[in-house]
């Protein structure tokens, strides 16, 4: 077998059907649409329209808001600083921050900020300047011997 006798199996694929182009094609004249009505028009889409009744969205009540100045943080587990670290990616003797994350390639984006999560084993000496840190993250750092310091405006997370 070479690359040029390769084709698919006979019968896999069916030609798209033209529809409208003449009576005897069986899909002529309204092309499957039916005779008149909203339906057969063109560029008509009443996706959620239920014949005139209240549609669902709008019978349900609103939930929530969404909060104005919400600050969007990365989230990365220790267990990943521990694999970049083990990598060559990051270096444990320089304080670890969004702008080293990212260098890295941990994370991709610097957001406004970054949140160590607790997740996974760190077993290097680091210290961190990061926005948000979790209970079991900042126990995880400090049982590894390192420290964290919150920086920005969400120092109290």
């Amino acid at each position: 077998m070479k690359l040029n006798e390769i084709r698919d199996n006979e019968g896999s694929t069916k030609n798209r059907m033209r529809v409208g182009r003449g009576i005897g094609s069986g899909k002529g004249k309204t092309g499957g649409r039916g005779v008149k009505g909203q339906k057969s028009r063109t560029g008509v889409s009443i996706k959620g329209f239920e014949g005139g009744q209240m549609p669902l969205h709008r019978r349900l009540p609103k939930r929530g808001f969404n909060k104005p100045n919400a600050i969007d943080l990365n989230e990365v587990n220790v267990g990943r600083i521990q694999q970049a670290i083990e990598a060559g990616k990051l270096d444990a003797a320089t304080p670890v921050t969004v702008e080293s994350l990212v260098a890295a390639g941990v994370v991709s984006k610097p957001r406004d900020g970054v949140k160590i999560l607790g997740v996974g084993e760190l077993k290097a000496k680091l210290s961190f300047q990061v926005h948000g840190a979790s209970k079991s993250a900042v126990e995880a750092i400090e049982k590894a011997g390192g420290s964290v310091t919150l920086v920005g405006a969400v120092a109290q997370a």
